[in-house]
Parts: C-alpha cells; sequence; structure tokens
C-alpha cells in the first residue's frame, strides 16, 4: 500500500470490499455466514480476527467464500492488504485456475480481481497490486520503478502517478 498508517490500511480495506462487492463481513472461518454475527469491516477486525470473510460473485456468477488479510510492516515498511478466493472455493465453482504453469491462475478471475483493483485505486490510492496465487510481498513498487516487466508470470496493477497500468501474466 506504500505505508503502514491504520487510516491508510481502513481506506484501502473499504475501497476493496466496497469494489469487490463483499457481501457481509465475518470473523470466523469454520463457520458458515449464517452461523456468525457481522462483524465491522475495520482494520480493528482485522487485528482481532487475523482474516475478515464475506462472499463475492465471480465472473462465472457463482456466490463464493472469499477472504482478507494484512500483511504489516512488510519491505520498505509497507504493508499488503490481500484480497483472496481459497482454491476449495474455486473449485466447488468450477473455475480452472492451474494448467501445469507454475502459477496458478485463471483469466476470467485475474481479470476480474484487476477490474476490483483498479474501482478501489479510484476510491483509495495504493502504490502496487499484484494479482496471482500467493503473490503479496514477491516485489515492491520501488523495485518495480514505475515499469512493469515484460514477461510476467502474475498480473500487477502499477500506478504511474494517478492512472493505474494493468501487466497480466503472460508467460
Amino acid at each position: 500500500m506504500g505505508s503502514t498508517d491504520d487510516a491508510r490500511l481502513q481506506a484501502v480495506l473499504s475501497a476493496l470490499w466496497s469494489a469487490a462487492n463483499v457481501q457481509g463481513c465475518f470473523g470466523q472461518s469454520d463457520r458458515e455466514p449464517e452461523e456468525q454475527d457481522a462483524v465491522p469491516c475495520t482494520v480493528a477486525s482485522l487485528a482481532e480476527f487475523g482474516h475478515l470473510y464475506g462472499r463475492v460473485r465471480l465472473p462465472t456468477g457463482q456466490l463464493v467464500v472469499c477472504g482478507c488479510v494484512a500483511v504489516r510492516g512488510g519491505d520498505e515498511s509497507s504493508d499488503w492488504l490481500d484480497l483472496y478466493v481459497p482454491v476449495g472455493a474455486l473449485d466447488h465453482a468450477g473455475v480452472a485456475y492451474w494448467d501445469g504453469r507454475p502459477f496458478f491462475r485463471s483469466a476470467a478471475t485475474d481479470d476480474w480481481l484487476a477490474a476490483v483493483g483498479a474501482e478501489a485505486f479510484r476510491s483509495a490510492s495504493f502504490s502496487l497490486g499484484v494479482i496471482g496465487f500467493e503473490a503479496s510481498g514477491c516485489t515492491s513498487a520501488s523495485t518495480m520503478a514505475g515499469r512493469l516487466p515484460e514477461e510476467r508470470d502474475i498480473g500487477y496493477l502499477l500506478p504511474r502517478g494517478e492512472v493505474l497500468h494493468y501487466g497480466a501474466a503472460n508467460t
């Protein structure tokens, strides 16, 4: 995100939740949403529960579980905020995401996640977004130096000024 400020993390969390149109916000993964009380979609809830959970509608139309986790104070004293759909939820929805290449990916879900990131960026800018299987922390905005790699095993959302550029995985 470019900083470790709680207010900044909250802004991006709120923007991401809204952009993905996440239904609900829950703190426990071992119970169905109907079996637990909703929690506020806040940095305090992330700190208390470790992850926040909800449901999102994939581009295929299926409603699946999703989660969000903050990785605080990583490289360059920057926080990462990860929105994810568990592999089991992708399996249940029938989304193909692995074809033998080094990274799991699905063009449909990658493009959807890029659109979610772009929408979130309109409300709360961030310094770098990555799209892929367990990709957070794999690089930094300063390492990227404003340039997308020509060969990409994962997708990148890279701001240049006020404009967010998407470089889809291409290997």
